[in-house]
């Protein structure tokens, strides 16, 4: 787990460039650690093996039985509601993979490495090295300039200074970037399966390079070769296209609310773990079909505090996280599902119509004490 960084023992955090931070963080190191060791001494942190056996069997059973619908239905535009379903299927594959790139299935680090990289190479079409490469950079250091991969420069810009490189037509799209987002999202399994494919092409690029290449291409191979076998090809792209974009569009759902629209911070900010993870993540407040259809990415605030910990733990432990959050004055932020789709629109639109500063926002006062 990431050693929390040097801060300045006071009730706000520093905020003054690294090189003007000298004073040990004691207090601030003691808050996270004194929670771990409560977590740790409640068994939040054991395994969960029936859960997680339980989940794969049924991800398992559901990816067979659509692909045998598949088959069985033969040449019916009744095929595009089985390519919606494989979507959903497929984006849980992507959360086990998730949950076992972070060690929280099993003891043993070969079997969660193993377990996740077939989850993503075989029933996805992702190359775990690679996004699992991306995804420890962001944990180590959510929202922070220069350090998260997931708010670099891309299709959308998160602060003024990538939106003003923008000009023409990117200019124009990346200003009312708030309206395309969810529906840019619905190409976001392609841009997955594309940087995929040109990693695991890239000698060196990851460990096990050839048995990614391998998962990676027959998985997304088959796909176009089943479904133009049993399709004519207007059929087929079009099982195709709703499928990808049902992918990308959960899967992308279940990640913009955790992050988008809180604090983005400078690369030269020091902050103690406790609260770099908390206050640059939120929490989303709802039903077990919140839980299930966010793979458990709705607790991103216990998750980011522990990453290994079993997803099904993560509900558990909120109350004790949220308690502990407010005793010692650390902003823990949580909101309705639709009310945090709201915020992320409202946020890049600020960025982009309004151009405002993503510093001007509550939390982001409050860090600057």
């Amino acid at each position: 787990m990431t050693t929390p960084a040097t801060t300045r023992p006071s009730d706000a955090p520093d905020l003054r460039p690294a090189s003007s931070t000298s004073r040990p963080a004691e207090r601030f190191v003691s808050l996270y650690t004194d929670l771990a060791r409560e977590v740790r001494e409640r068994g939040l942190l054991n395994r969960r093996y029936s859960y997680y056996w339980t989940r794969i069997a049924l991800a398992v059973v559901a990816f067979a039985a659509i692909w045998a619908g598949v088959f069985l239905l033969g040449d019916t535009w009744w095929q595009l509601a089985l390519a919606a379903a494989l979507g959903i299927v497929v984006t849980q594959f992507g959360f086990l993979g998730h949950d076992g790139a972070h060690h929280q299935m099993f003891r043993s680090p070969a079997w969660n490495e193993w377990t996740a990289r077939v989850m993503s190479g075989v029933f996805v079409g992702l190359s775990y090295g690679w996004w699992k490469s991306k995804h420890n950079r962001h944990h180590a250091a959510p929202n922070q300039e220069g350090r998260d991969p997931d708010i670099a420069p891309g299709a959308i810009a998160f602060t003024p200074t990538a939106l003003n490189e923008r000009t023409g037509l990117g200019g124009w799209l990346a200003r009312r970037q708030g309206w395309f987002f969810f529906p840019l999202l619905l190409l976001e399994g392609l841009n997955l399966h594309m940087a995929s494919v040109m990693t695991v092409l890239r000698p060196g690029s990851v460990p096990h390079r050839r048995t990614e290449a391998a998962m990676v291409i027959a998985r997304l191979a088959a796909l176009v070769v089943v479904v133009f076998l049993v399709l004519p090809p207007g059929k087929a792209g079009a099982f195709i296209a709703l499928q990808m974009g049902v992918f990308g569009l959960c899967l992308g759902a279940s990640f913009a609310p955790n992050h988008k629209g809180m604090p983005i911070v400078p690369a030269t900010m020091k902050l103690d773990f406790l609260r770099r993870q908390v206050m640059m993540s939120r929490n989303v407040r709802g039903s077990f079909l919140v839980d299930f259809f966010m793979g458990g990415l709705n607790y991103q605030i216990e998750h980011h505090l522990f990453p290994s910990m079993p997803r099904p733990n993560l509900k558990r432990v909120q109350p004790l996280v949220r308690a502990y959050c407010a005793e010692h004055g650390v902003a823990y932020t949580e909101v309705g599902l639709f009310t945090s789709y709201g915020i992320v629109v409202r946020y890049l639109n600020n960025v982009g119509l309004r151009a405002r500063d993503p510093f001007n926002c509550p939390l982001a006062g409050q860090l600057r004490g």
